[in-house]
């Protein structure tokens, strides 16, 4: 790979949207303050949405314990993830805006990764990275890797730059974009995304499914690596089957505003062809979660 050009200019502005995780914020920070790439190429800007905890006493707290750092304070009162990340787009300072969430923790290289691709690849308008499940209290056995994908989102395409694969996007904790990409294709869609304990969710699949639709390119940046941290609450089967519920409700609302409904519901009826093959090859309780998956997601989608 051609080495990182590092004039002394900020190139990157890291996105961090946080509501009520205080505490799980200062991990995600901490490993923000590790980065490689010089201070000077980069800022990171935390958005707080309106959290009820010493979220502001906290970052002030970090920012005054590491000035080198240009850490940028933000407070947006509406609810809702897709609020934001579009407060922090507005004021982030970047020619590239990356985006990680407050229950993460990223690589040293993370920054440096998506600096490199950028200046290497001209055509990029997008990318994204690995995601590493991380399960501090353990993977739980009924878990499968198609029912940890709506949970965790884990992401690997191998050890080399390439185009996105068709059909995925890269996840909402990890993805970059050139400025541009916002001035072409617009920023996240406030009625879809988390908004306090809502799970609502597909934000992400909108706005790349937008850029696609314009024909901008998107590549998966290995090194650009972050581990997701998942706590217990997120593996008790009631937060699984609202997940999962909700997640059939971002769909139909995605389907909506594009105008491919009925082709949502084919897509879905196929998929159920496909979890009854499932059924077959995995173990009872793996095969349980794997047919609540697919009911709830469509209860989601058709009510």
């Amino acid at each position: 790979m051609v080495k990182i050009d590092m004039k002394r200019e900020l190139r990157l502005s890291l996105i961090v949207a946080t509501y009520n995780r205080a505490e799980q914020l200062m991990v995600t920070l901490r490993s923000i303050a590790m980065q490689r790439a010089a201070a000077e190429l980069w800022e990171c800007i935390v958005v707080d949405n309106n959290s009820k905890d010493n979220t502001a006493e906290r970052v002030e707290e970090f920012r005054l314990a590491h000035p080198k750092l240009n850490i940028v304070y933000v407070r947006e009162e509406q609810q809702g993830l897709s609020y934001a990340r579009n407060a922090g787009i507005k004021v982030a300072q970047g020619d590239i805006l990356a985006f990680v969430d407050d229950d993460e923790r990223i690589v040293e290289g993370f920054i440096g990764a998506y600096i490199e691709l950028f200046d290497n690849y001209s055509d990029a308008m997008s990318a994204g990275g690995r995601i590493v499940a991380e399960y501090p209290t353990g993977r739980p056995r009924w878990m499968s890797r198609y029912t940890e994908q709506p949970v965790a989102n884990p992401m690997d395409f191998g050890r080399s730059v390439k185009l996105f694969p068709k059909g995925r996007i890269p996840g909402g904790g990890n993805m970059a974009m050139r400025r541009e990409f916002f001035e072409r294709v617009g920023v996240f869609d406030t009625e879809l995304g988390r908004k306090g304990g809502s799970l609502i969710g597909g934000e992400e699949s909108d706005i790349f499914e937008r850029a696609e639709a314009l024909g901008l390119r998107c590549y998966y940046v290995p090194e650009a690596v972050m581990y997701h941290i998942i706590p217990e609450a997120k593996l008790t089967e009631e937060y699984f089957e609202r997940l999962c519920y909700n997640t059939g409700v971002s769909q139909r609302m995605r389907a909506e505003r594009h105008n491919r409904v009925l082709r949502q519901y084919v897509a879905e009826v196929l998929k159920w062809c496909a979890t009854v093959l499932l059924a077959f090859v995995h173990r009872p309780k793996q095969t349980i979660f794997i047919i609540k998956m697919r009911r709830k997601i469509s209860q989601g989608l058709f009510n």
